[in-house]
């Protein structure tokens, strides 16, 4: 089974339908990795805040050592964190994550938030979170978002990375890297499912042609395990009445159904799954279409409901992102 593509601006084809690494366990993440590539996922999407990607990396090696995939048949995409922005550092800690992911480029890399934090050695903690001391101090880099930028340039540059693009962006930010960027951000990745639609941002992707990924397609389900009192306290997508009920008029999953939702609209989505059965099934939901009306339905569960910002996994006081 094969995702249907996307053209990005570089000029690159993206499958429509990924594979998400955040959240995979550290002593699991090979053999999900190598089961999602036989399963047919051709892109993977990691980070480097995941802390997992060597263990990708074995993945990926041992899949084209099998003779199950080439290199050139995948799109691997990750992220620069955010204590990497300083311009001296984002090209060696580009070439550290592509060594344990045992590539050469990365097909897409994104800066993974809008935000510049002083530097922390990954001799000292890797990967480094969000806090310089690990605990609770946040300090901020006075590195701007263009320098950052500019930087991303000089891996496209040097071969490094095929594509860049943002994630976590709001509009006045993305407005304000498409006036100095040399290379227009690719795509945009965020937080995307029925209860946070942010449909003026994604107007303005489009008018922009900047290709959007949907994350956390599932909505809260993904941040219940990270003890997130928002998510427990929001009444889960899959057993919404309104999914559930399109789920049994178009004989499909629940979770196929809210993937369908935005590759539909031209999305691309990256869903996990540990299970090789629910792999297919996620991996199958561009087969089929919701009826406009259905689509409408959804659209009226808009609840403007954001899980993934710091203020809602730790004291943050310093990091309003979203604000």
């Amino acid at each position: 089974m094969a995702s249907p593509t996307i053209k990005l601006s570089s000029g690159y084809e993206m499958p429509q339908v990924g594979f998400g690494l955040w959240k995979v366990a550290n002593d699991t993440c090979a053999e999900t990795v190598y089961q999602a590539v036989k399963a047919g996922y051709r892109l993977f999407d990691g980070a480097c805040d995941y802390g997992n990607e060597k263990e990708c990396g074995e993945g990926i090696a041992r899949a084209i050592k099998d003779g199950l995939v080439k290199r050139e048949e995948l799109f691997i995409v990750s992220k620069l964190w955010q204590t990497f922005h300083d311009v001296d550092k984002v090209e060696p800690i580009t070439r550290r994550q592509l060594a344990d992911w045992q590539i050469d480029y990365f097909d897409l890399f994104l800066i993974h938030f809008p935000v510049a934090l002083e530097y922390v050695d990954p001799s000292v903690r890797y990967p480094p979170g969000w806090h310089y001391d690990g605990k609770s101090e946040v300090r901020w880099s006075k590195t701007t978002n263009e320098q950052t930028w500019g930087a991303m340039e000089g891996l496209v540059e040097k071969g490094l990375a095929r594509s860049i693009g943002v994630s976590n962006y709001q509009a006045q930010t993305l407005y304000d890297t498409l006036k100095y960027a040399k290379i227009r951000p690719a795509t945009l990745q965020i937080e995307l499912h029925p209860y946070l639609q942010q449909p003026d941002l994604l107007k303005l992707c489009k008018r922009e042609g900047i290709t959007v990924t949907a994350y956390s397609s599932f909505g809260p389900t993904g941040f219940i395990e990270c003890d997130m009192d928002r998510a427990r306290d929001a009444a889960p997508l899959m057993e919404h009445d309104v999914i559930k009920g399109l789920a049994e008029k178009y004989g499909k999953t629940p979770s196929q159904i809210l993937l369908r939702w935005s590759t539909q609209r031209g999305f691309a989505v990256i869903p996990k799954t540990s299970r090789p059965a629910i792999m297919t099934q996620n991996l199958d939901c561009t087969t089929f279409d919701i009826d406009q009306a259905d689509m409408d339905r959804i659209a009226r569960m808009d609840l403007n409901l954001r899980f993934n910002k710091p203020t809602n996994y730790f004291d943050a006081e310093d990091l309003w992102i979203f604000g």
